[in-house]
Parts: structure tokens; sequence; C-alpha cells
């Protein structure tokens, strides 16, 4: 019999929301007549934009000629879709990237997922905590997690930085040497921001200690405040230790279609087993050619007619509809008494769970008295345990309703 990576084994349990869908599963169909409101997964619910429809439509017809068909594309992107978001991510902000740096993808939790291959087996991690399951599952399927530990449930080789509303949900620089950090902000879960003071912090710190800060900004079109970066490359310096991941998911309804894009600067460097200094973005680039053929070319014109006047107006028109659920929702928690973080600068909405429920405890209040899918805060790392996300991905409709749901529990 064949065996298997052992890694494999270390991994706890089922995924998190495939333990919310099967207990929701296992719910709907003991209680078939139950209307479900689902603020749990952040899954999108507008449609997508018309300039990007427009875009994909005349795409398709592009590929129906022999003229003017297109078969295997470049891996990295094409030119068209990385210079648009040159052109608008990053020179309008006054950050100066490189059509080499930039690596057009099917998904910002591909990329997150698959960055770890390309550094050694023995490199030390560092997570926030509560943190984006994906980032620890895929190094403990890479062996880097060390055992799980029972009683603190979490892994003996991660550094785990805890974020509560103790420290505001800035986490701690670590206390041990680390190689790669993991940030998320907007942060998902807590949909928290931090503001340039304190990410430049994190760029010393990685510079002052040769490490990689791996910096998630796939919420950044949800910011709303001036003064918190929409890209880490803002911070001086940032080139030479960081690595940026974007995606169209969320703004543009790109859950199912799928594209986004990953920057990892030529200044970034590592070093081989004989110490010698070797570009990341060389082996990224290298991984990325080799077990990926590309986003299509239908897809990508979508995405680049995000970055068209259309596109910009009809996406900021999205982000506004989701940040008034995320609004409403805030407003209505908080009249209940209910200490409420996130929904300013993030779609997410981070509560603690009221009379001393535990997280998971009260997913089963919420599913069961309010029929209201949520995501137990526990579920993203041990420092959640006590709090709990709602998301503002819901249909307007279904974002009041949730709410006059909850106001009718019993907290």
């Amino acid at each position: 019999m064949t065996q298997i990576n052992h890694n494999y084994t270390e991994l706890q349990g089922s995924y998190l929301f495939s333990e919310i869908a099967k207990r929701r599963t296992k719910f709907t169909q003991e209680n078939p007549d139950a209307q479900i409101i689902s603020l749990g997964i952040g899954d999108v619910t507008r449609g997508l934009p018309e300039a990007v429809v427009n875009a994909m439509h005349a795409a398709v017809d592009e590929l129906a000629s022999p003229g003017s068909f297109r078969g295997y594309g470049p891996e990295q992107g094409y030119d068209f879709l990385i210079q648009a978001i040159i052109e608008n991510d990053y020179k309008a902000r006054g950050i100066e990237i490189g059509t080499n740096e930039v690596f057009v993808s099917d998904g910002s939790k591909c990329d997150v997922g698959n960055i770890q291959e390309i550094f050694s087996q023995d490199a030390v991690v560092a997570v926030q905590d509560p943190v984006y399951p994906v980032y620890v599952d895929t190094n403990v399927m890479a062996g880097r997690s060390g055992k799980f530990n029972p009683e603190t449930k979490q892994y003996e080789n991660i550094v785990y930085l805890p974020t509560s509303s103790e420290n505001d949900f800035i986490p701690s620089l670590p206390d041990r040497k680390v190689d790669l950090i993991y940030l998320c902000y907007p942060n998902n879960p807590t949909g928290m921001t931090l503001s340039k003071a304190e990410l430049k912090r994190w760029v010393d710190y990685a510079k002052a200690n040769n490490c990689i800060i791996l910096y998630d900004s796939a919420y950044e079109a949800f910011i709303q405040e001036e003064d918190v970066p929409r890209s880490i490359y803002e911070i001086e310096g940032a080139k030479e230790v960081a690595i940026e991941f974007r995606s169209f998911s969320k703004t543009a309804g790109f859950t199912g279609v799928r594209c986004a894009y990953t920057v990892v600067p030529r200044e970034l460097k590592g070093k081989d087993a004989n110490g010698n200094e070797l570009l990341i973005n060389d082996l990224w680039n290298r991984r990325h050619t080799t077990k990926f053929n590309g986003v299509s070319y239908i897809t990508q014109r979508g995405a680049e007619a995000i970055y068209s006047p259309e596109g910009k107006e009809q996406i900021a028109a999205t982000v506004d509809y989701y940040m008034t659920n995320a609004a409403i929702i805030r407003d209505g928690l908080s009249s209940l008494g209910l200490e409420v973080f996130g929904g300013v600068n993030a779609p997410y909405i981070w509560l603690k769970t009221p009379n001393g429920l535990d997280s998971w405890a009260f997913f089963d209040k919420l599913l069961s008295e309010a029929h209201i899918v949520g995501t137990p805060g526990v579920g993203f790392g041990q420092s959640g345990q006590g709090y709990f996300r709602l998301t503002a991905f819901g249909s307007r409709e279904n974002t009041e309703k949730a709410v006059e749901r909850i106001r009718k529990l019993s907290l």
C-alpha cells in the first residue's frame, strides 16, 4: 500500500468552512422549512459589474474566430492586465512596481497557500491569532508546524501572535526568531486595520531580523479611512522584505470567476543552504510557471475592465453596498449592547459572544433560534474563542432581516 505524506495526519479536524457547511446541512435536513440567512462564509451576492460582463462577452467573441483566437497565454498574466494593475493600484499611489514583479493568478487563497513552497522546511512561521486557516494548514502540510498540542490547541513550531480587544487587535512583534510572518490587513476575520505607523513597525522589524512578511491585502478596496495603508509598499523599505497578495473576488464578484495577483519585488532576497543570495522573484516565477498554466484570457479581460472608468464607478457602488450592510450589522449589534469590532474598513464584523458563550455554542444558538449562519471565532484560532464573525456580503434584505432576528433573541 502506498504511503501518504505523514504531515497531512497532523491536520486537525475538518477545514473550518467545511464544518460550518456540515452543521448547516444537518440543521436544514432536520428543519426543512427554516429560512436560513448566511452571513458566514465570505462569498459575495452582487452580480458581476456590467463593464466586466461586456469585456468578457467581447473576449468570448474574440476566441470564436481563428484570426483572434488565443491559446496558452503567459503564465504570469497578460501585459494588458499587468499594466492596468500597476497604473491603478500602485503608480497612482506613488509606488513603482515592475511588470516582472506582478503575477496574475486564480485566487489569493491559492497564492497565500502556495507561496510557502519556495521556503525551506525548517523556516519558522509566525501568524496572527485569530488567523485565516489557510496560512496555518498549508504549513502543516509542508511539515513546518511540528506536532499539534491538544492542550493549547496550537502547533508547537508555529509562533502565534495573539490579538484581541485587550491589545486593540494589534499583534505584538515575535519574541523569538522567525523567518516568515503572515499579516492580513484589513484583517480577516476581525475586520481591523493597522495605521501606517503601526505597519512601519513591522517592516522595520522584518528588515532588522532578516525575515519576510507575507502581506495579504485581499480587502484593500474596502478601506474607508485615510491613515490606513492600502499597500505595504507605501512603507519605506517594504519592497526589501514583503510579498503582497491582492484579489478581485470580493470587490468585483470574482469568487467564482477566479482572478487575483501577487507582487514579488525584485529587491526581495533569500539564501540557499550555502548562504548564496537568491531572488525570491525568480523562485516564485519558476514555481508559478511550472505548476500553473495561467488565468483564462476571458477572465483577464474581465479583470482589466475593473480599471476602466465605468468599471471603477461600478466597483465603488459595490463596495458602498457591502459597507452599508456592514454598518447596518455593526450599528444593530452595538445597539443591543454587544461589543462589536471591524465593519469600518472591512466587510467583516467581529463581536464578543454574549453571556460567556463559547464560539461554537453561539453558532448553534444563532442557527437554531434565529436561522442565521455565521463563523465561530475559535475556528480561526484560540484567540478567537469567545468571538464570532459575521460578513456584510449578503443582500440588503437578508442583512436587515438578520439584524431583526438577532434583536429578538434572548442575549
